[in-house]
């Protein structure tokens, strides 16, 4: 804690941001690495012993390889001059902490390990085939032994070169092996796989030869007779490259990644048959390249994890045969916790009604995948459930209760939920007190104005009915009426206090006489008033109808027939009889 002494605090280990071993007064912790999953940003934190104040140490990144590293073994210069030395260097790639082993053999003695040397640094003054290999902790934690290295005194060694080692797919790469400074050579060929030792390639003694196989090949060169043989050549490892493509997926599949959140890589070969098949390489912006039978790689995102991730894929059977890597995928890690936001249709539940809120993350449409997780009132730890609001999709509710709403969203397993919405208030909105009063009165009106129409076109159907005047033949023919009072009709009603029969005459013209002849109808309404309204006898008004025919026509030779009066009586009660 550089403050202090150490009994003075209590230690804790954080491991991805999040505790990884509880506080207790043991400042040393020893990690057992026992998988990938170890891998990790470790921090530690020390809190003063009876008091609130911490302190947090700086982050440290460790990497768990799948599987052992390799030494590299390298050298400034593989001839050893007369009388002199070479220096050879052995380490291990991105890692500290080793000591070394060294080993050497040659063509005719078997491999020893050179005593008193675990320097990273040795010089050497003898020929030979040279490998070392690393060793660290307690027990002790070995590498792979590095390749080996040929340091050589006055015969040379014969040089490969390839124009590529990766064979395209249906192609072929260009091997070269040549003698320095010299001419007059032929040239032996080897080749050896991971299924095969080492063999000669018969019927090649150029210089140049093309090869479309993948394997470990060397060279070396031979001339004279008896043959004189140089030193063979170094390693040169040739790579046959598939036709199966290979992509990286991202589950879960969701555009936008944010800090905290777990997620899964696959690297996945299309049309390559069961994935026990294959080995696996990942390249990324914090994975080291190593091969491994897993095809997916979890990890917690943090800031560092954002960059390009790309693999390739090889068959379990042959080491030097592989695919193309895979197009970059980019992971984009956001730093900040996304916040929940809630929306609603209104904010007062109508009477018998409900509310509709909406609760989304970002309004983003890179934002995807997520639940929602609703709670009313403030206190309130609980999410509410179907028994307290209706659950539709897309993160809506409908509620009918009062109160104070809020909500998150979470995705993932485990879960990662985002901050707590601002809360909403919906309030229950009060029914009108004249409610109850003026429905009925409105229907009432209604009612009203329709019965009175109703009794209207009654009245007009019984005063078309009870029309006593005689009417024309045809209702649609527009008739001239000329009203002709007769004499005695009208000495009636100039002494209306007589008693006696009034009668009335009226003349109509026929609509259909367009020959103006004389067809008229006349109507004579007689009144009876010789009785008295208190003898209570029915009182008749009697219409005597004279329908005198025209003269017609006369058509030559014919004689004319007489005209002929038809007359008809209608008995018509008058309103005192009827009550």
């Amino acid at each position: 804690m550089n403050e202090g002494r150490d009994t003075d605090w209590y230690y804790k280990i954080n491991k991805d941001g999040r505790e990884y071993v509880g506080y207790s007064v043991y400042k040393v912790y020893t990690l057992e690495i026992s998988s990938t999953y170890d891998s990790g940003e470790y921090q530690c934190s020390g809190s003063w012993k009876g008091s609130h104040y911490t302190k947090n140490s700086n982050t440290v990144f460790i990497t768990v390889l799948a599987y052992k590293p390799r030494a590299t073994l390298t050298a400034g210069t593989t001839i050893i001059p007369v009388g002199g030395s070479v220096t050879l260097t052995c380490s291990v790639q991105s890692s500290d902490g080793w000591k070394y082993e060294w080993f050497r053999r040659t063509q005719r003695t078997s491999e020893v390990q050179i005593r008193d040397q675990q320097n990273r640094d040795i010089r050497v003054s003898e020929g030979g085939i040279y490998s070392c290999r690393g060793t660290r902790g307690n027990p002790v934690y070995y590498t792979y032994d590095s390749y080996d290295v040929t340091i050589e005194t006055y015969r040379p060694r014969a040089t490969l070169t390839a124009g590529t080692t990766i064979i395209p797919v249906g192609g072929s790469v260009t091997l070269t092996c040549s003698v320095q400074s010299s001419d007059g050579w032929k040239y032996e060929w080897f080749r050896q796989n991971q299924r095969t030792y080492e063999g000669q390639i018969r019927g090649q003694q150029n210089r140049d030869i093309r090869v479309s196989e993948g394997g470990i090949y060397r060279c070396r060169g031979t001339r004279g007779n008896p043959v004189y043989y140089t030193y063979d050549s170094y390693d040169a490892t040739i790579e046959i490259t598939f036709s199966n493509k290979v992509v990286v997926k991202q589950q879960p599949n969701w555009p936008q990644i944010f800090r905290g959140e777990t997620i899964t890589l696959t690297c996945e070969v299309q049309e390559g048959g069961e994935t026990t098949e294959w080995w696996y390489e990942w390249r990324g912006p914090s994975t080291p390249t190593q091969w491994t039978h897993n095809n997916d790689v979890t990890f917690n995102v943090s800031e560092s994890s954002s960059g390009d991730y790309m693999c390739k894929s090889r068959r379990r059977d042959d080491s030097y045969s592989s695919t193309e890597w895979s197009e970059a995928f980019t992971l984009s890690a956001s730093t900040d916790q996304p916040q929940a936001q809630v929306t609603s249709d209104m904010r007062d539940i109508p009477v018998g009604g409900s509310v509709t809120l909406t609760c989304s993350v970002n309004s983003s449409s890179l934002s995807s995948g997520w639940k929602y997780y609703w709670y009313r009132d403030e206190n309130s730890s609980e999410p509410l459930t179907t028994r307290d609001a209706v659950f539709h999709s897309d993160g809506q509710i409908s509620v009918s209760q009062e109160g104070l709403y809020r909500c998150r969203g979470g995705r993932g397993n485990p879960v990662y939920y985002t901050e707590d919405s601002q809360s909403v208030r919906i309030d229950r909105r009060a029914a009108p007190e004249s409610s109850s009063f003026l429905t009925p009165l409105i229907v009432g009106l209604v009612c009203g104005v329709l019965l009175i129409l109703l009794l209207l076109l009654l009245c007009r159907f019984k005063q078309s009915k009870d029309s006593f005047f005689v009417r024309t033949r045809s209702t649609n023919q527009s008739s001239a009426m000329n009203h002709m009072i007769k004499d005695e009709a009208q000495h009636s009603q100039d002494n209306s206090t007589v008693q006696g029969d009034a009668c009335v005459y009226e003349s109509i013209k026929d609509h259909d006489d367009t020959q103006n002849d004389d067809s008229v109808l006349y109507a004579q309404v007689s009144h009876d008033r010789s009785k008295t309204k208190k003898d209570n006898d029915d009182s008749l008004l009697y219409a005597q109808v004279y329908y005198t025919k025209a003269k017609p026509k006369r058509h030559k030779g014919k004689p004319a027939p007489a005209a002929a009066d038809e007359t008809v009586y209608s008995e018509v009660k008058s309103q005192t009889a009827l009550d």
